[in-house]
């Protein structure tokens, strides 16, 4: 069982930054990208048959079709997604928007584009932690990209 990140962004160099950030949790997670939310659905049904867990979206909020928002929202209807850890990442979304994500989709953090790359990398360190955490999963075989002091202190 691999921890899982998906990217949801449809603009593809901002979507190969964000996968080249991400680079560092990519020997330990299974990073994976979609540009529309139908695509992502079909990326959290890959992970799922893969007996993987989707453990962060990091997702834009401006796409064809359904937003991110959108997205997000349904993703605290599924199950598999319900305890996935949300990350908006835009410079798009107006305050009725970011309102939504935090009240519906029940949002982790909120990222303005562009990212600071060393903020980014340390949210999803802590977004990862928090999952592994609140899922009860055995931290050792994600050591290398969890926040160890936090680990280590929840077991002790």
């Amino acid at each position: 069982m691999k921890l899982s990140i998906l990217i949801l962004e449809d603009e593809p160099e901002v979507r190969d930054a964000l996968e080249r950030d991400l680079e560092p949790f990519a020997d330990d997670c299974r990073i994976e990208v979609a540009d529309t939310v139908d695509d992502a659905w079909a990326v959290v049904d890959e992970i799922d048959e893969d007996g993987d867990l989707l453990a962060l979206i990091l997702a834009d909020h401006r796409l064809p079709g359904k937003t991110g928002v959108d997205l997000l929202v349904e993703m605290c209807e599924d199950d598999r997604t319900v305890d996935t850890r949300k990350v908006l990442i835009t410079g798009q979304a107006n305050q009725e928007d970011t309102i939504r994500a935090l009240n519906d989709a029940k949002l982790d953090h909120y990222f303005s584009k562009p990212w600071d790359v060393d903020m980014l990398l340390d949210v999803v360190r802590q977004q990862l932690t928090d999952y592994v955490l609140i899922m009860g999963i055995d931290p050792l075989p994600y050591m290398r990209v969890l926040d160890g002091v936090r680990i280590m202190d929840a077991l002790r």
